[in-house]
């Protein structure tokens, strides 16, 4: 039984004894550096606001948050280093203290934010981000392997994924830590032995994680685990937080997903899709090879008629050169000259008499008229 010397309070009437006694700090100038930043569909963001020492959550109402934008709004994001203007409130109905942002200003990058900036930055002029290097992922994949936590949901919603789509699929976990101090090590740890496994290969290696804050997913930052990735000789994606967050382990994967299930979707197509396209195809196999075949036997005859075409035009031009042969043969011919009236004379051998002192008395001749011929006795 409650003490009758002290007061009994309700949860509400402390509340608000509380909320009235922070108010009493009137509007106040906060710095820290932004966390977990998100924008609503109302226009509101809610975030938390921290440094070395604390962290407090904040909210930036549509209304104060609208004006802002348009001064800074491009520097709004997880790891910025800002002033905030506003006042602390108690939001009852969880019971937590809050701070209201009214605006804002930036009063710095914050350390880690300054740190993936400046690793990024000489990584790229490395060349390690280059688009040039990045691999196509297999087609049709028979194994993956993923490198994630063995708890939570990632893992479970991966494998759901990816034996909905493709059920003979096979799939290897290599569990890692995915935040905190030795992270980076196990993750690597796990893309260097799916690159080393000889008993196993993995056709496409997916480096996971679920959503967190910027500093949640920092070990994926780590510069000996984004060189681990790229370095990696089976093809790579990077699923690391949600659609909005980005790595450098993302920029050095092969492929970068928005979330692990979404991973899961670009690692294997669909085995139904496949079948049905299988299908399609050889029902149109036939039809295929009867069009194919129908073309074919057109495009022989087109060349038949093509080909009887051709001969028959060399056999004209042969025509023409022999009668032109001809002509000129029978220009040159000796028996030409029979034509215009002379005669041939040849002696009993055949050959041609062309000097009177060459025959002798009792010579067989023989003349060639243009037409017929006589037999002669020289006397």
């Amino acid at each position: 039984m409650a003490d009758s010397k002290y007061p009994v309070h309700t949860v509400t009437s402390l509340t608000n004894e509380i909320a009235a006694k922070l108010k009493t700090f009137g509007p106040l100038v906060l710095e820290g550096e932004i966390s977990g930043w998100r924008m609503y569909a109302s226009g509101h963001a809610y975030f938390t606001l921290k440094d070395a020492g604390a962290q407090m959550q904040a909210v930036f109402f549509a209304s104060d948050l609208s004006r802002t934008l348009g001064k800074i709004g491009d520097v709004l994001k997880d790891g910025a280093k800002v002033e905030l203007f506003g006042t602390v409130s108690v939001y009852a109905n969880r019971g937590n203290y809050q701070f209201v942002a009214r605006s804002a200003r930036l009063a710095g990058v914050g350390d880690l934010m300054r740190q993936y900036l400046e690793l990024k930055a000489r990584l790229e002029k490395e060349g390690l981000f280059d688009r040039s290097r990045k691999r196509t992922l297999p087609t049709m994949p028979r194994r993956i392997g993923i490198v994630t936590s063995e708890s939570g949901a990632v893992i479970h919603d991966m494998c759901t994924v990816l034996t909905r789509r493709f059920p003979s699929l096979e799939i290897r976990l290599y569990p890692c830590l995915v935040q905190g101090d030795g992270a980076a090590e196990t993750v690597i740890a796990g893309v260097k032995y799916f690159n080393a496994c000889t008993d196993w290969r993995a056709d496409v290696v997916v480096v996971a994680r679920g959503g967190g804050s910027f500093e949640d997913l920092f070990c994926f930052n780590d510069e000996a685990l984004v060189r681990a990735v790229a370095a990696s000789e089976i093809p790579t994606i990077s699923a690391v937080g949600h659609e909005t967050d980005y790595t450098l382990c993302d920029f050095a994967a092969d492929a970068r997903a928005g979330t692990p299930s979404i991973a899961a979707e670009m690692a294997v197509p669909r085995l139904d899709e496949l079948k049905a396209r299988i299908a399609d195809l050889a029902a149109s196999l036939p039809r295929a090879l009867r069009a194919k075949g129908e073309y074919c036997a057109q495009r022989i005859d087109h060349l038949s008629d093509g080909l009887a075409g051709a001969l028959a035009l060399f056999r004209e031009r042969l025509e023409r050169r022999l009668e032109r042969a001809m002509v000129k043969l029978e220009a040159y011919s000796p028996y030409g000259v029979l034509e215009r009236g002379y005669s041939l004379t040849t002696a009993e051998d055949g050959s041609v008499v062309k000097d009177a002192a060459s025959l002798k008395a009792g010579d067989v001749i023989s003349t060639r008229f243009r037409t017929g011929s006589a037999r002669s006795v020289v006397k």
